[in-house]
């Protein structure tokens, strides 16, 4: 996960080249599509009986998948899982995307286990919150558990695993599609390994499945020299568009994109670049409109502790990381909500988010809403608000680096594609 942030900023020169590029591509991409086409139709015409015994069964009504947005009554999740959970290795992507304070940790236990009494209460917190999500009549599915520790080495690096504990990191769910995220830390290449099993099964119950395309992960995707030694450092370079990760490939996390039926928000982050947000622009065209959407962020990484959509016109906007682009909403008629300072205290460790998780709120409903049973300020502001609080302690999961929302990813909710915005 993360926790943390319709156009994105960043310097007007990087708008341009990425909308001259977003204009080439179109007239590439239609030229490679009617060749496409042609070639496809010649083929089909010599080969109508070839596959007749290969034919796939239609896809079922009853498709297991299906979601629009974050609000629509929640019926099945997965939730992820904080067994055998490892440091990441201290490389440059990491060290752009943690804070300052936390680099000795990371440089002495990269590779290790987090601490284990740590992620022993972690794993008691999330097993009690799916409990609690099945007393709320909730299908919950889990991702398998796996050795994170083991190396592994590809033509291009070497790295060590992380986790599977933010599904909404690496799973986009767009109406009855899931979307594999491709990522962009090293650690976290293999981390859909852990979630193939539950996709498979989708897939075979009618369900679409897309895997975006896999990065290299080489070193040209990284600028090796980034220059971040202080907040104010991370302040400046944001400011002037400029990222960890380049434009040599693309890459995204999931969770820099938060939905709203035919509209879907994304920032440009640390680990989601323009490339990666063109490929999905273009891969939803023309069914949904994707706007990138900007903040006062020192450093961005997934959307959701910074911008979370609660409802039909109800948006949560981080008072400490503004949206650039917030008039938008506003003109739209949407009600912009600033929630009230986090209440957890400084010293617990929050090695991989920001104190704001405790925006990063699960809505079961419109009238529902799973919260941090610590943050007593937010609860209020939701029951004012005329939604239920489904209280929740999972402190020391908030340390792996997400809240609710980060720690699951709605696979079906009861609801049909609007616009929200027209």
């Amino acid at each position: 996960m993360l926790r943390v942030r319709c156009l994105r900023g960043g310097s007007r020169g990087a708008e341009a080249a990425h909308y001259l590029g977003s204009r080439l591509g179109r007239a590439l991409t239609g030229w490679v599509q009617r060749s496409s086409q042609s070639t496809q139709a010649a083929t089909a015409s010599q080969n109508t009986c070839a596959a007749e015994d290969k034919a796939t069964s239609p896809v079922p009504k009853d498709c297991p998948v299906c979601s629009y947005n974050e609000w629509d009554p929640l019926e099945e999740v997965i939730v992820g899982r904080a067994e055998n959970a490892c440091v990441p290795p201290f490389s440059v992507e990491v060290k752009a995307n943690t804070y300052e304070k936390y680099w000795g940790f990371y440089e002495k236990f990269g590779g290790q286990s987090f601490p284990k009494d740590h992620l022993k209460k972690a794993i008691a917190e999330i097993e009690e919150m799916c409990n609690i999500l099945k007393r709320e009549g909730v299908i919950v599915k889990r991702p398998d558990p796996i050795d994170w520790s083991v190396k592994y080495k590809t033509p291009d690096f070497e790295s060590t695993g992380m986790y599977a504990a933010m599904p909404r990191d690496i799973l986009l769910v767009v109406g009855n599609e899931i979307i594999e995220a491709p990522m962009a830390w090293r650690a976290r290449f293999f981390e859909y390994r852990a979630y193939r099993r539950i996709i498979k099964d989708y897939f075979n119950r009618g369900a679409k499945w897309t895997t975006a395309p896999k990065p290299t992960m080489a070193d040209e995707l990284y600028d090796q020299d980034y220059p971040i030694c202080s907040v104010e450092d991370r302040h400046k370079l944001a400011a002037q568009g400029k990222f960890v990760t380049t434009e040599f490939e693309p890459c995204f996390d999931a969770a820099d994109f938060i939905r709203a039926g035919r509209d879907i928000f994304v920032q440009r982050s640390q680990v989601t670049n323009y490339m990666g947000i063109e490929w999905m622009r273009r891969h939803l065209a023309p069914d949904y409109r994707v706007h990138i959407i900007s903040f006062k962020d020192p450093n961005p990484m997934h959307i959701d502790a910074t911008f979370n959509i609660i409802g039909p016109g109800f948006v949560l906007s981080n008072p400490d990381r503004p949206c650039h682009q917030i008039e938008l909403f506003k003109k739209a008629g949407w009600t912009v909500i600033r929630p009230p300072v986090p209440l957890i205290p400084d010293d617990h460790p929050l090695w991989m988010s920001s104190k704001w998780l405790s925006m990063n709120v699960l809505m079961l409903d419109e009238k529902r809403v799973m919260v941090d049973a610590n943050e007593t300020s937010i609860q209020k502001m939701f029951e004012n608000l005329g939604i239920s609080t489904i209280k929740v302690n999972i402190r020391h999961a908030n340390s792996l680096g997400g809240g609710f929302h980060c720690w699951t990813c709605d696979i079906r909710r009861r609801g049909t594609l609007q616009s929200y915005f027209d």
